[in-house]
């Protein structure tokens, strides 16, 4: 029998889905929509295999709703503009244009080679005019509305990539790019105003409920809001004022420093007339300046001389240091210091010999000798030591606190964020054009329409360190639109996460000479399943939901939340090998594994198996979705994706498991073409007739129970689920017998039994799916059909497993009917020998039926 040959039948599937336009979303507007969508890719060249498993769990669910019947939205772009396009040209001294289209091309070959269900006449990138032209558009709205603006702020500088990042680009100190140490630089930068919607963000996640609580929860902390108090601390001699933000104004009677950021406004004045503290704040700068590498470095502090009154000791002075610790970006950029009650506070307090008073007594502990030594007390209490506030419990203490700072002018309750407003700039050239024009007579002019869209000029040069749009001798340079005077452009271009915060938006009419269709953009937002890695939580998922707000308010869209469901999938792993002479990472087809151990193909030299680890290029444990595609077919690759592990977590890649996804799908063909070869009169339709014989029927059962089951998995993105039930599936038709099954009901149950296998697997393997649909003597795509329904009559059982239990000790399990009436369950359960010999002759007391579970005997 022939082997199914997927080099023949993957590229005509394609070919005939193409020819039909299969996969286009109708213009229908009357139909139910459904809007699949997953994160869009960055075009570097290749896909990987991370991007099967994502495009593919997409796949699924976008050919399940079409079969549905609803209007399918499955898009897909590029998300194109970028630093490694910049970088490439300038170590390849090519244009980033070239680069990006070419990569382009390449990928969508790839994924076209696994037969997506994708509109590709939805196609865009990010960095083509016809798009980045409506952001333009878009950004000058929001200039208008008050929601983009410009200032002079401290900003995080990547050395290398010589660009801003925001504050969620710096991991761990260093850009999440280039990995070079963080800077602080004062730059003039522009900014959306994300934090207008910081309560609106926030208290809206609680209405996201198909998303993963654990994004929710990620995006909740990151809005950060605390409740607390404003106080003004009054410096000494001097009618200037602190301005301190604290989440505890119960503790100020036991406040005993005040401490500034580097770049707070008093430490700057301090640094022009002292070097000893000039050369403090650069220390501070050069040590890092994320949140995570300040709290690694240890407490320092600058005193600065000055002193600061206490609000409600009169006489009190609070010395005043430049502190390490102390961020600008959160709060107000100053602090005041209660050691005994913030751990970070007390180690400062030590290395400087200041005042420890503890103002929150624990449970049971005496006022008279209660004392903190190195660790301090964060946990709750009664307020002592700290005059009108003693006796409250912490929450009272704050409200009393709060309203007393304000009687007195001092101060006030409130409520912050920690989210901060959205830096937008980069110095680079191959992205966004920000369309403004600066005039040092007008100040900053938005481009008029006439002259828009500001487009990137081509040619640029990469010699020199920087953003190539400083150097260009002519493109910055033109008119104020106001005055008349010469005036220059905005040089900066936008972050590429502006970019992906509405391309979803733009996917409903990609080429509508406005930035949205508003008819189509009703229709077809929310987004109903966006999927993704969870990676981007905060970034991307933030700054969209903002965006999409945003958009609202300028009257783009009548919508604030852009995604109603997120799935955020698992990793894709594998082992990493490592040459034990050279340290060099080896790539797996460089490597044959022996058992336990393995060696070099080249060399036959024992190498080191490391762990499963993310697929990678820096450790080469990475799979070429290309390999796998030409050496086994499209199907096999979307099959293992979806089979392995639950798709929310890290997916193991073994060769083992391609190869066993292969072997299922030559048994799915042989399966078919067995029963064809046996049966002819399978491949047409065959009547049903009045009855079926009890195997006939039997049969029917499995089909239809695998519809409903197969079904749910896929609503629930239960994919592995669902491939176990396919297998399970398979194994019932592989064990059918032949005699009881070759009569008229026997003939229809099978090719019912043959349509629904082809059906089910449609999803996950759809070009073998369609090889099986046309074998059947179907003239029509399984691709245009529509998905199967259960007889709800088939999937109910004739009997149930019943236990029976005698005094609530299970004895045995029967089959009944199921809804037998409750005295055939009890005589039937009387009957069992089990239940006869616990008894003991005893006659029972009562007799308990819990119909289709349990018949419960007591003695």
């Amino acid at each position: 029998m022939s082997r199914y040959n997927f080099h023949e039948a993957e590229g005509k599937w394609q070919q005939a889905w193409m020819a039909r336009n299969c996969f286009a979303a109708s213009g229908d507007l009357t139909k139910p929509k459904y809007y699949v969508l997953e994160m869009f890719p960055y075009p570097s060249g290749r896909i990987h295999m991370g991007h099967v498993r994502n495009y593919t769990m997409g796949d699924v669910v976008a050919r399940y709703k079409r079969a549905k019947g609803f209007n399918v939205l499955h898009p897909m772009g590029w998300d194109a503009f970028g630093l490694p396009a910049e970088n490439a040209a300038r170590d390849m001294k090519i244009h980033p244009a070239s680069w990006t289209y070419d990569n382009i091309a390449n990928m969508r070959a790839e994924l076209k080679r696994m037969g997506l269900a994708l509109d590709w006449s939805k196609e865009l990138a990010t960095c083509h005019p016809g798009y980045y032209a409506h952001q333009q558009r878009i950004f000058l709205e929001f200039f208008k509305a008050g929601l983009a603006y410009r200032k002079e702020a401290f900003v995080n500088w990547d050395p290398i990539d010589m660009t801003v990042l925001a504050n969620e680009q710096v991991i761990d100190g260093k850009g999440w790019r280039s990995g070079a140490p963080v800077e602080k630089r004062k730059l003039s930068q522009w900014f959306l105003k994300i934090t207008d919607y910081a309560d609106d963000l926030l208290s809206a996640l609680s209405g996201l409920e198909r998303w993963p609580d654990k994004v929710r929860l990620m995006q909740e902390n990151w809005i950060g809001k605390s409740t607390g108090a404003h106080v003004r601390f009054k410096l000494v001699g001097s009618d200037q004022r602190i301005e301190v933000f604290t989440t505890r104004p119960d503790t100020l009677f036991g406040a005993s420093f005040i401490a500034v950021s580097p770049d707070h406004a008093i430490a700057e004045a301090a640094a022009k007339s002292d070097p000893k503290a000039a050369a403090f704040i650069a220390e501070c700068r050069a040590a890092g300046t994320s949140e995570a590498a300040v709290e690694a470095q240890e407490k320092r502090g600058f005193a600065l001389g000055l002193e600061a009154e206490h609000p409600f000791v009169p006489g009190k002075k609070l010395p005043v240091y430049i502190a390490n610790f102390v961020l600008i970006e959160y709060g107000t950029g100053a602090i005041f210091g209660c050691p005994a009650h913030d751990q970070r506070d007390l180690d400062f307090a030590r290395k400087y010999n200041l005042t420890v008073t503890p103002v929150v007594l624990p449970a049971g502990e005496d006022p008279k000798t209660f004392a903190v030594a190195d660790t301090a007390y964060t946990d709750d209490g009664v307020i002592f030591n700290s005059g009108f506030l003693d006796g409250l419990d912490v929450e009272a203490a704050k409200k009393k606190a709060g309203a007393t700072l304000k009687s007195q002018g001092d101060g006030e309750a409130t409520t912050v964020f920690r989210l901060r407003d959205w830096l937008v700039s980069r110095q680079r050239y191959w992205g966004c054009p920000i369309p403004i024009i600066h005039c040092d007579t007008c100040g900053a002019q938005p481009v008029p329409e006439k002259d828009m869209p500001v487009l990137l000029p081509d040619d640029v040069t990469f010699e020199k360190p920087g953003n190539p749009l400083d150097h260009h001798p002519t493109w910055k340079h033109v008119d104020c639109p106001k005055c008349g005077k010469a005036a220059r452009r905005e040089t900066d271009t936008f972050d590429t996460f502006v970019d992906s915060s509405w391309y979803f938006a733009r996917f409903c009419s990609p080429r509508h000479d406005q930035p949205v269709d508003q008819a189509l953009v009703d229709y077809w937002l929310p987004v109903d399943q966006y999927i993704g890695g969870v990676e981007h939580a905060i970034l991307h998922l933030l700054y969209s939901r903002f965006f999409t707000r945003a958009m609202k308010k300028v009257g783009l869209v009548k919508l604030d939340e852009p995604f109603a469901g997120l799935f955020t999938q698992g990793m894709v792993c594998h082992e990493t090998y490592r040459d034990t002479k050279s340290g060099e990472w080896l790539l797996p087809e460089q490597v044959e594994k022996k058992g336990e151990s393995a060696v070099r193909t080249d060399t036959g030299q024992a190498i080191e198996i490391g762990r499963s680890e993310k697929m990678s290029k820096s450790k080469k444990n990475v799979v070429a979705p290309d390999v796998i595609i030409g050496g086994y077919g499209a199907d096999t690759a979307r099959w293992f994706v979806l089979s392995d592990s639950p798709p929310e977590r890290d997916m193991e890649w073994t060769a083992a498991g391609v190869e066993g996804a292969w072997r299922f799908a030559q048994r799915l063909w042989r399966l078919n073409a067995t029963w064809l070869e046996a049966y002819p009169a399978l491949k047409s339709t065959q009547a049903a007739p009045a009855t079926f014989a009890d195997a006939a029927t039997a049969l029917r059962r499995a089909s239809h129970k695998a519809i409903a089951a197969v079904s749910e998995d896929i609503e629930k993105f239960r994919f592995n689920r669902a491939v176990a039930k396919l297998y399970e599936f398979a194994n019932t038709l592989s064990d059918l017998p032949e005699k009881d099954l070759s009569d008229a009901g026997g003939l229809f149950a099978r090719r019912e039994a043959l349509v629904t296998l082809a059906q089910l697997i449609g999803p996950m393997m759809p070009h073998l799916a369609e090889e099986m649909w046309a074998s059947l003597g179907h003239g029509t795509l399984l691709a245009e059909t529509a998905w199967p329904e259960a007889d709800p009559r088939l999937i109910i059982d004739d009997t149930a497993t019943v236990a029976i239990q005698v005094n609530g000790k299970l004895r045995a399990t029967i089959q009944l009917p199921r809804d037998c009436p409750m005295d055939q369950a009890e005589a039937a359960a009387l009957a069992e020998d089990a239940v006869t010999r616990a008894l003991e002759g005893k006659a029972p007391k009562k007799i308990v039926v819990v119909p289709n579970r349990i018949v419960n005997v007591v003695v």
